[in-house]
């Protein structure tokens, strides 16, 4: 039942737990410095400073100000446990420093440390991350080219990027830049401008390394790309001009090798044939003449076996190689001195022989080696009558 409704101890009692008096006056609003002092007494209490109310006002007024002290320590407490547990996530690492010099590399989980005298610094170490640098280089044959430059990298050993570099990534690019001018500097413009670049980034990323490495800033570079570089926008048409002559150039080198390429293998093959030709020539001959000597040897020997013989049949074989190269047939009378022929169509029978034919017509058909034999010796049995008369 509410204080103030009817029927209730509205007389005997406020909201304020307060009691009212008898003799009818009635007090004001609650007194703020009893709820104080309550809730004083509450707290001490707590921490173990409760004193009674009996007891004078200078043993309230300690108590009070130990429960005070008490709480400005739970809350400094409070904070600091906030502060001080911290999370590592699965792609970082922290490094922790005590009173300013290194104590450990925290990987992931739930941890803590004890600031003020810890110092933590926590990085991502698998996130690759990208740098981008442009500006005006002299190349080799001192012309000014823009290059454009990406260059990603990532932290592998945070104790080095935390510790001994202060600025580490404006390190990596202070060294981006001197190994971009160096290696841009010994490189001729049209190499930069075509088809160098691939070997120019494979170069800065090693040379950019080799500064990192020097300096211990704990940063890797995985990839160094090289875009299209391109002349000052004051002589672009200039650097056109120069670009379309060189294609021009290209273009007639590649139309010469392509027309070389067809000669030259063939020429080669014409070269070939007449060395195999020389060659063949060269061995009948040899062979021919070893032939022909053998020959002679083995007829030496029969020509002194039987030289009347051996005459003879040279007269022979040589009369027959002459009468084979002629379209002329010598016929000579019988024995009785009578000249009657029969008719021979001796043109038509010298045609077959060289054909390797012999043509048959009429009653008789002779080949032209037969008649020139036979032409052989009437000769000879002419020439024997004579000298025997």
């Amino acid at each position: 039942m509410a204080w103030n409704e009817p029927g209730g101890n509205s007389n005997n009692q406020d909201p304020w737990g307060g009691k009212r008096r008898n003799n009818g006056d009635r007090k004001g609003p609650p007194d703020l410095d009893e709820a104080f002092r309550k809730l004083q007494e509450s707290l001490n209490g707590l921490f173990g400073g409760s004193k009674k109310r009996g007891d004078d006002g200078g043993g309230s007024g300690k108590g009070g100000g130990y429960g005070l002290l008490g709480i400005g320590f739970v809350i400094l407490a409070a904070v600091w446990l906030y502060s001080a547990v911290y999370v590592v996530d699965e792609q970082e690492q922290a490094v922790v420093l005590r009173f300013g010099k290194y104590y450990e590399t925290v990987g992931p989980g739930l941890n803590i440390y004890f600031p003020p005298i810890d110092r933590k610094y926590m990085e991502n170490v698998t996130r690759e991350r990208a740098y981008t640098k442009q500006g005006q280089m002299l190349t080799e044959d001192e012309n000014i080219v823009e290059v454009p430059l990406t260059v990603q990298y990532k932290i592998t050993n945070l104790q080095d990027f935390v510790l001994n570099v202060d600025q580490p990534e404006i390190s990596l690019q202070h060294a981006t830049e001197s190994a971009l001018r160096h290696v841009v500097g010994s490189t001729a413009m049209d190499q930069v401008l075509t088809e160098g670049r691939e070997l120019m980034a494979s170069e800065i990323k090693e040379r950019l390394q080799r500064f990192l490495d020097t300096y211990r800033t704990g940063i890797t570079v995985t990839q160094v790309n090289v875009q299209s570089a391109a002349a000052p926008r004051e002589v672009q048409e200039a650097f056109d001009d120069v670009i379309r002559a060189r294609e021009d150039e290209q273009r007639s080198r590649n139309q010469a090798e392509t027309y070389a390429n067809g000669v030259v293998p063939e020429a080669r093959g014409q070269a070939q044939r007449i060395l195999e030709d020389a060659n063949g020539y060269r061995d009948e001959t040899v062979s021919r003449a070893k032939g022909e000597a053998d020959r002679f040897t083995k007829l030496v020997a029969e020509y002194r076996k039987a030289p009347e013989v051996t005459r003879q049949r040279l007269y022979l074989d040589t009369m027959q190689e002459v009468f084979s190269n002629t379209s002329k047939v010598l016929v000579t009378g019988n024995k009785n001195g009578q000249s009657n022929l029969l008719y021979l169509p001796l043109d038509k029978m010298v045609d077959g022989g060289r054909s390797g034919t012999a043509p048959v017509t009429g009653a008789a058909a002779v080949g032209n080696n037969d008649v020139s034999t036979r032409a052989a010796d009437s000769q000879q049995q002419q020439t024997r009558s004579r000298e025997s008369r």
